[in-house]
């Protein structure tokens, strides 16, 4: 039985489960008409037995999921002969992944022959049985959990209380999962780029102006040594980065300001849709209309002046950039200035201030806690986006701040390094690593300044 129809039959037994829990409470104390003899709501009971039957059923169904492929891949490795056995623990894991795609009938990379054919024969077996275990075990604990909290319903059962508990811990686990994950995700890219610091210095990375990554990855491959100095794709980065919040910041702040305070209802109810449509537009189309219309038009324009243009360049891509987060921008701060309390615009007016003093004087302090987030929110967007730059300003780590030439940036760099064949053992794979990380550094030291600026201007309006 597949996962996807187990979780739907656990999914009608709950349902079933809250169906029979409710009705077996109003049973108890005679029908509907005597439910306040109840000690919580029928709809508690109801919950209380469906909580019963899913929660202990889901729980065997995850820990089955995480420990049958394990328990699986080593019951089929017992089973191959010893030739197969004594592999080296990278060659095993191929082994044993082609075994897989054979069984699921994909294309595996190695000769087959009879040995692979039985290993996937035998792969075959075991997950078959695996998932039929695997729904009787579940459906029975789901079948005995509803039965068990149904039979111990009672008039003083405190069903709220104990639904409250369930859905307290549930939310807590929520939170603890995101909390791990994001921890993770941190210590995972941290290792990462520690080994890659063990191969090329720390200082070389971060001060270095030549960037060519290039590297043998094999024995038989000649390649150059690779030169690792990332000042090139921070300076691209700034530089792109830089052009769009020059580009999104007052534009969508000045839309901003005039949606909420000077438009009419029809303007607004008019150009608010627009501006969300403008935001749904996917980050590729955005690309296309860099390559094939901005940046033309950018070399067509500076031609006409005298100066010399790439044909991708940065700040095309800036500038296509910039118009994509001006919904981002507008947004965020559109939602902060209509925060602002009505009586702060009132009593400034009534002390004779113009709007347009009102606005600079009192509404835009008072919202510039949420502006300064939604800013920082676009340039996170900025630094973190990638088909633009690939599009419209090139894969060239050239280390210059003049818009008008082709640069690259830390995200282009890493699906570039992240692409075809890899070693994770070289410097140039690794390299990846390390670029995220810087990601994360300056992307959190941007939420450290915006959280300074958060809370020294709340304390003065609150």
């Amino acid at each position: 039985m597949q996962s996807t129809t187990l979780i739907l039959l656990l999914t009608f037994m709950s349902v079933a489960a809250f169906y029979f829990g409710r009705q077996r409470s109003l049973a108890t104390v005679g029908g509907p008409g005597h439910g306040t003899a109840l000690h919580s709501l029928p709809g508690y009971y109801g919950y209380y037995v469906a909580i019963w039957c899913a929660l202990p059923s889901m729980l065997l169904l995850l820990i089955w999921l995480v420990v049958e492929p394990r328990l699986v891949t080593a019951l089929v490795v017992d089973s191959l002969p010893e030739s197969y056995r004594a592999l080296s623990a990278g060659e095993l894991n191929l082994l044993v992944n082609n075994i897989q795609n054979l069984a699921a009938g994909d294309v595996v990379s190695v000769e087959v022959d009879s040995s692979l054919q039985d290993a996937a024969a035998v792969f075959s077996g075991y997950m078959e049985k695996s998932r039929q275990l695997l729904a009787v075990f579940a459906l029975g604990v789901a079948g005995l959990g509803g039965v068990i909290a149904w039979r111990r319903i009672q008039p003083d059962l405190r069903a709220r209380n104990r639904v409250e508990t369930v859905v307290l811990w549930l939310l807590i686990a929520a939170s603890s999962i995101a909390i791990f994950t994001t921890i993770g995700i941190v210590l995972s890219v941290l290792f990462e780029a520690i080994r890659f610091f063990q191969k090329v210095p720390v200082t070389e990375f971060l001060f270095g102006l030549n960037w060519s990554p290039q590297t043998a990855i094999r024995a038989d491959q000649v390649g150059s040594s690779g030169s690792f100095g990332a000042v090139p794709l921070f300076t691209g980065t700034l530089l792109i980065t830089g052009i769009a919040m020059f580009v999104a910041v007052p534009v969508g702040l000045m839309t901003a300001i005039y949606l909420a305070e000077y438009s009419t209802t029809r303007i607004r109810g008019i150009a608010k849709p627009l501006l969300e449509i403008l935001a749904g537009i996917p980050t590729v189309v955005y690309g296309f209309f860099a390559a094939l219309t901005v940046a033309p038009w950018v070399r067509r324009a500076g031609e006409a002046v005298g100066l010399e243009v790439a044909s991708e360049s940065a700040l095309a891509a800036g500038l296509v950039m910039g118009i994509m987060i001006i919904p981002l921008v507008s947004s965020l701060s559109d939602d902060a200035i209509n925060a602002v309390p009505t009586s702060m615009r009132d009593g400034a007016l009534g002390l004779g201030s113009t709007r347009s003093e009102t606005m600079i004087k009192v509404i835009l302090p008072a919202a510039l806690p949420g502006i300064v987030g939604g800013i920082l929110l676009a340039v996170s967007r900025a630094i973190g986006e990638t088909m633009i730059v690939v599009m419209a300003a090139g894969l060239s780590a050239n280390l210059t701040a003049n818009p008008l030439q082709a640069v690259t940036t830390v995200t282009v760099q890493i699906v570039t390094l992240l692409v075809g064949d890899q070693e994770f053992d070289s410097a140039k794979t690794l390299a990846a690593f390390a670029l995220g990380l810087m990601l994360f550094v300056v992307t959190l030291g941007l939420n450290v300044v915006g959280l300074g600026v958060v809370r020294k201007y709340r304390e003065q309006y609150e």
